[in-house]
């Protein structure tokens, strides 16, 4: 099989878009809805383990944490990529669903992270002409899609700890 090489000034641009797109009616998605029983997150650290997986830790605002950990090495590269900005190489699971959103005029507007039986799983939340939630998908996935859209990152409360106070001389 003979395969051409690409030359060397060819260069492929993606357009990835973090605008909302052109809805025309209101959206009845809302952050507080049904998250009585979660709290908001933001990414604390991310990193990858000795053993080559993916890690982070989610706090709250009040110091409440929640590490995570056992993902791929490349989903933590990504997550750490959208906190830098770097939004223009974005990998294609994740690239399908920004084509599909901006294709179906849908937003993405919150992610909630809970878990089922031993996993950590995700509810992701858009608007658009009509509202959709697709449910039971990787945590560590619909993380990496929050970070990219800088959107709200919900963690049920159960799951939340405490952090401790280390006191030092």
């Amino acid at each position: 099989m003979n395969i051409p090489k690409i030359p060397k000034d060819f260069v492929l641009k993606r357009f990835f878009s973090k605008t909302k797109p052109n809805i025309s009616n209101e959206s009845t998605v809302n952050i507080k809805d049904l998250d009585e029983d979660c709290e908001v997150v933001t990414i604390d650290k991310i990193g990858i383990t000795e053993l080559g997986q993916g890690a982070l830790l989610l706090k709250t605002q009040d110091g409440k944490e929640f590490p995570m950990s056992a993902f791929s090495a490349e989903t933590a590269k990504s997550i750490s990529d959208f906190q830098q900005g770097k939004l223009d190489e974005l990998p294609t699971i994740y690239n399908m669903v920004e084509q599909i959103c901006e294709n179906a005029e849908f937003l993405l507007v919150k992610v909630r992270i809970f878990i089922s039986g031993q996993a950590l799983r995700a509810n992701l939340y858009f608007t658009g002409k009509k509202d959709l939630v697709l449910r039971n998908f990787r945590a560590s996935d619909a993380i990496a899609l929050a970070t990219f859209y800088s959107i709200p990152i919900l963690v049920k409360k159960e799951l939340l700890q405490q952090s401790p106070k280390i006191n030092s001389k």
